[in-house]
């Protein structure tokens, strides 16, 4: 194996090792106890190895949001297997909201201000991509016509993180948020359905 190639796999190997680590800081204690010293430390290596990979702390976190939106995505996407549309829109929001349950700081941060809105929009892109894909589906299945599709999309997100936000903040416990979810998209879905065309 050429020397060039091992070292850019070990490089590669180092990298995923500290994201590893920084996900685990991250979803055991939470954004605050995230700092390269730490993550130096529990990888057995210097801070300026951790440095070579990423600038500082904010370009780690926002490695980890786009990790947290890939993980996302990655459910979205086996959702997708779900040959019923009206099920398949349902499952999204469950899947959501568990996401939220189960990674409670990751989907702080992901959804925080610890990184810039656009950055964060962008981090999230592919995993909306798939909901306007598969909204756009379920309109063609119910021959409905969506005034503005980016609008319908970002309701059904907005209406998600909401009940995603009181699941994983124990307002309401996370089984019971994943139920909501779904009876809010059934009605928000039911509702474009009924729409006279034009009063959209």
């Amino acid at each position: 194996m050429p020397t060039s190639t091992r070292r850019a796999r070990e490089r590669a190997s180092t990298r995923e090792r500290i994201i590893e680590a920084a996900l685990h800081v991250l979803e055991t204690e939470g954004v605050a106890a995230l700092t390269i010293r730490r993550i130096a430390t529990d990888i057995e290596y210097s801070a300026p190895v951790v440095y070579q990979h990423f600038a500082n702390k904010d370009a780690l976190v926002l490695e980890l949001v786009a990790h947290g939106h890939r993980l996302m995505l990655t459910r979205f996407r086996q959702v997708a297997e779900e040959p019923v549309i009206d099920r398949r829109m349902t499952r999204i929001a469950a899947e959501y909201v568990r996401f939220a349950g189960e990674h409670r700081h990751l989907y702080e941060v992901m959804n925080g201000t610890a990184v810039d809105a656009d950055e964060r929009r962008r981090a999230a892109e592919p995993a909306i991509a798939v909901l306007k894909e598969l909204l756009a589906t379920w309109a063609d299945a119910h021959d409905v016509v969506l005034a503005d599709p980016d609008e319908a999309c970002e309701i059904i997100w907005g209406t998600l993180y909401g009940i995603a936000s009181l699941g994983y903040l124990g307002t309401v416990g996370s089984e019971r948020a994943g139920r909501l979810a779904e009876e809010a998209l059934r009605a928000i879905l039911l509702g474009w359905r009924t729409e006279e065309p034009g009063n959209g």
